[in-house]
């Protein structure tokens, strides 16, 4: 006897990626192009903390979760900036689970990491967890209760663990929210009939539409792909936020909203530039965001981070302590060893003479040298100034909890 799908919604996800595989990124030999320092743990959690987080008790693996991993993209990247990690990677699609399989074995993904792919729902992994990290990009938003997904995904952490979400903003899908609702109203369907007249439906519409406008100008790239072209404006199921109704959401897993994973969109000086910068830098960090949502109507998505309380932040304003702790290379960097690198946003950086100085005196330190004891011949308070830089450039990634640089 088969029970019933733990969301609704899940028969009807399953079937339209099977039809079309998301994402639509295509195979390739050897290791992913670039990085995404959001899914190498010890940047991810940098950016949230200051810190690298600690390794689990006894020295075991980190252990991942994938929930929802599509094709196979996210498993990975993961698989490769987490190399040694316990990964568990679900989908509840079949079809794209064997493109993740074969992803994984020709980029030597397996080789990297211990990864599993299974078909399951992320709401029925009880048992599984604790997880020291959750990626969950573009999943509960396609489930008809993202609240029950996202407690689902709750439970699984342990205690002071990330979870990198990705979720669709209601403001820069206007036009997509339209297009949809009339090829629904025309009942085009969710396979190859649907896939052709949206296609001819966006080619068709008058040159000065909004909507065919808005599609070529943005998306037409992204949507080359069939299925990234469905998965935009076929899907079965989509629920999207503003950020106020986000934050309701987070509050309803009793997680902690520990930072955008694209910080720099939310930042008023992307937008504002004066006097009307020094008012917005005025307002709480809420209210920052919330002008930013209400400036920039493109924004299409919100990417963040969230924690399972409680999570530990670091200043590293204490000199001494500054220089007590351990480092390591930010491994998410383009260009090393040089001066001359792309940094963990893949923008240009040039390192100062200084800051290249002691990266590399670290990196030939045995691995429990404290910065304090690198052999520079430098006043404590210039190697403590130089980590600093290199910190807020995020080069240099400091521990925490007795971690040893790898």
């Amino acid at each position: 006897m088969t029970h019933a799908p733990a969301d609704a919604a899940t028969p009807v996800v399953s079937a339209f990626y099977d039809r079309f595989p998301y994402p639509g990124d295509p195979l390739q030999d050897g290791p992913p192009p670039g990085y995404n320092w959001r899914w190498c743990v010890d940047a991810a959690y940098a950016a949230c903390t200051g810190a690298i987080a600690p390794l689990p008790n006894g020295g075991e693996p980190l252990r991942i979760l994938d929930a929802g991993c599509g094709t196979g993209v996210s498993t990975d990247y993961l698989a490769h900036l987490n190399p040694g990690a316990e990964i568990l990677a679900v989908d509840i699609s079949p079809g794209t689970l064997e493109v993740a399989r074969e992803r994984l074995r020709r980029s030597g993904g397996y080789e990297q990491a211990s990864v599993r792919l299974e078909n399951r729902s992320l709401l029925e992994l009880e048992g599984e967890g604790p997880f020291d990290y959750i990626n969950s990009v573009g999943v509960l938003h396609h489930l008809r209760q993202p609240e029950a997904g996202l407690k689902a995904l709750a439970s699984l952490l342990k205690p002071g663990a990330l979870l990198h979400l990705f979720l669709y903003a209601d403001g820069g899908r206007w036009e997509i929210h339209r297009t949809q609702r009339a090829l629904t109203a025309m009942g085009v369907g969710t396979g190859a009939e649907g896939l052709r007249l949206g296609r001819q439906l966006l080619a068709e519409l008058p040159e000065c539409n909004r909507l065919r406008r808005h599609h070529e100008q943005r998306w037409a790239i992204d949507c080359a792909a069939d299925a990234n072209f469905a998965d935009m404006y076929l899907h079965p199921q989509e629920t999207s936020y503003n950020l106020e109704r986000l934050m309701t959401f987070v509050a309803s897993a009793d997680l902690e909203f520990a930072g955008f994973s694209n910080p720099q969109m939310w930042d008023p000086a992307r937008l504002l530039q004066g006097e009307l910068l020094e008012r917005a830098r005025a307002m709480p960090a809420l209210q920052q965001w919330q002008l930013v949502e209400d400036l920039d109507p493109d924004l299409s998505h919100f990417e963040f981070f969230l924690a399972k309380p409680p999570l530990q932040r670091f200043a590293w304003d204490d000199d001494q302590v500054l220089l007590a702790s351990k480092g390591r290379r930010n491994s998410c960097l383009w260009g090393w060893p040089g001066a001359a690198l792309l940094d963990s946003d893949m923008a240009p950086l040039d390192l100062c003479a200084e800051g290249l100085a002691l990266m590399q005196a670290l990196e030939h330190a045995p691995a429990d040298t404290c910065l304090g004891a690198l052999p520079l011949g430098w006043p404590a308070q210039e190697i403590a100034a130089v980590a600093r830089v290199l910190l807020d450039q995020r080069v240099l990634l400091l521990q925490a909890g007795g971690r040893a640089p790898a």
